[in-house]
């Protein structure tokens, strides 16, 4: 008896498991300063400050502000600007305001993103096999309302549901985030549902930790996979594996 004839649903991560970013931060960042009429900043001094500039937003407003019910726009404003000072451009209000619209036009588009070749054929096909599809990401709304739909994968053809971080106020890795897709999903048992993601922190464990089945990608060959490989947890190299192993009677997590 094959793995799948056990499921009644497959959630999946989105970024790094069904998309990726083109090119880095940094590249969207110079051009919008470059757009008006700015030298281009640095790029790796730029992406490094953006990091400590998120974190810092992250653990200070999390689900991109939802608790505070600060509006989206804000938070992406505060985030940005703070990356800029950090690396070393403190830009007057006026020629901020003109790089940063350009940046968060940039980012709510499908331009910054790629789909992996393989996400939309899956998730139709789990759907086709009668499986309900979920979406579990740590992303504002923008993902579910704008870029998926721009990227091919909308709500009704190759998922039925999603949990956004920003728009539910609780974010991978709480393991809350997996009883709501599980609520979501049709009050299902956590015995029905498998996770696919490409974290063990935020995707894998708190996924376990409620008694659903998870495994990971490893699209990237990263040097952590092996770890999670010799502490026994099920690792593909893409979505085409995936299905080929819930179609095997191979599969025990």
């Amino acid at each position: 008896m094959s793995f799948l004839s056990k499921l009644r649903c497959v959630t999946v991560d989105v970024t790094g498991t069904l998309i990726a970013y083109k090119g880095e931060l940094g590249d969207y960042y110079c051009m919008a300063a470059k757009a008006v009429g700015l030298p281009c900043p640095d790029y790796k001094r730029v992406h490094e400050s953006f990091k400590f500039a998120y974190t810092e937003m992250a653990q200070k407003y999390p689900c991109f502000g939802f608790a505070a019910k600060m509006p989206n726009i804000v938070w992406w404003k505060t985030c940005v600007r703070n990356s800029f000072v950090k690396a070393g451009y403190d830009y007057d209000e006026e020629t901020f305001e003109k790089i940063f619209r350009r940046i968060y036009a940039s980012f709510g588009s499908a331009a910054p993103y790629t789909v992996f070749e393989d996400s939309q054929p899956f998730l139709r096909w789990a759907r086709e096999k009668g499986l309900k599809v979920g979406l579990v990401s740590n992303a504002e709304y923008r993902y579910r309302d704008v870029i998926l739909p721009a990227l091919g994968l909308n709500q009704g053809t190759e998922w039925d549901f999603g949990v956004f971080s920003g728009m539910e106020g609780i974010e991978k890795p709480d393991p809350k985030i997996y009883e709501i897709a599980l609520e979501r999903a049709g009050n299902l048992a956590a015995g029905e549902v498998l996770h696919i993601g490409d974290s063990m922190r935020k995707d894998y464990v708190p996924a376990k930790s409620i008694g659903m089945h998870a495994l990971l990608l490893d699209r990237f060959k990263t040097a952590e996979a092996e770890n999670w490989r010799k502490a026994g947890t099920t690792v593909l190299p893409d979505l085409v594996h995936v299905q080929q192993l819930l179609l095997s009677d191979k599969f025990t997590v």
